[in-house]
């Protein structure tokens, strides 16, 4: 049984050189095309997180203040996955507060069984897997419908 993490993280800002770090992760994992399980944290990189972004996510320095260190949550979240992982864009409804962790990482979910239902019922392909998927991905657009 293939086991796919969807993983969505949250951050100070888009420019980890200018010292931008995550804030948040959550992972959920999509077995057989059901959702089977979830794993999400806050976490504390040490650096300050701006007003626009508190406004955004609804993440405080507070509570980054009390979360555990950014090496330990990707510990557990590294332990989590265990080598799974796949995201795209699609119009699905939102699962919660979007630019929090869990509910983009369950918009990425049902995003993915979406792809794979249509795969199976518009395009006949019996086993929409993740190594279909990224061949996919990596297929030019008109190359597609030979891929």
């Amino acid at each position: 049984m293939t086991t796919i993490a969807v993983i969505d993280f949250e951050t100070t800002g888009m420019s980890p050189t200018m010292g931008d770090r995550a804030t948040e992760v959550a992972i959920v994992l999509i077995e057989d095309g059901q959702v089977v399980d979830r794993f999400q944290s806050l976490m504390n990189a040490g650096v300050r997180v701006n007003s626009f972004i508190t406004q955004l996510t609804g993440i405080t320095n507070e509570m980054l203040q009390a979360a555990p260190s950014a090496k330990q949550v990707m510990r557990e979240a590294a332990r989590f996955v265990d080598g799974r992982t796949l995201a795209a864009l699609h119009q699905l409804p939102p699962a919660g507060r979007a630019h929090l962790a869990m509910a983009d990482a369950e918009v990425a979910a049902s995003l993915l069984l979406h792809m794979q239902h249509d795969l199976k019922t518009r395009h006949g392909c019996i086993a929409p897997d993740p190594a279909l998927l990224m061949g996919l991905q990596r297929t030019s657009r008109h190359l597609v419908g030979g891929y």
